[in-house]
């Protein structure tokens, strides 16, 4: 919940705890903007065999949690899921989610049914602060790049 302090013009202090709206064609906007460039990178990786190198893995030789994306979007062109997979779970497992979200989201904005949480969740979502979910996604990183080189 977002809490801010304004200053009237008559001097009054006005505290508002409105949450921003939900903007269903900007999320959209942002998941097909994510796919375009993910398909732009696959489709240059299928037809060249050109990618984009791995600082992470240049400097430790480990795979980085994303290592493994380019390739499985080529394998995702070709149909192959399988071979998506194993290149990168993880990652194929997150794209499955954002296709999902964005497909809802543009649904939404073309002025079709909104898809929600059920209230009790989203209430409780709405409590978890910006720096725990990123707390949360660092260390599923870690996680899973310390299982991925390890074993």
């Amino acid at each position: 919940m977002n809490r801010r302090r304004a200053r009237g013009h008559n001097g009054e202090v006005t505290v508002s705890t409105d949450v921003r709206p939900f903007r269903p064609m900007r999320a959209a906007g942002y998941v097909g903007a994510f796919f375009i460039g993910g398909l732009a990178l696959s489709a240059l990786y299928a037809t060249t065999g050109v990618g984009l190198p791995c600082p992470f893995r240049a400097l430790t030789g480990w795979d980085c949690p994303l290592c493994g994306g380019t390739r499985m979007g080529d394998a995702l062109l070709h149909g192959d899921i399988g071979a998506a997979f194993e290149f990168n779970p993880l990652a194929l497992v997150g794209v499955l989610i954002m296709g999902v979200l964005g497909v809802l989201w543009a649904v939404e904005a073309a002025g079709g049914p909104a898809v929600r949480l059920p209230r009790s969740l989203a209430e409780r979502l709405r409590g978890v602060r910006l720096s725990q979910c990123l707390v949360i996604g660092l260390i599923v990183a870690v996680v899973y790049t310390l299982v991925r080189n390890l074993l």
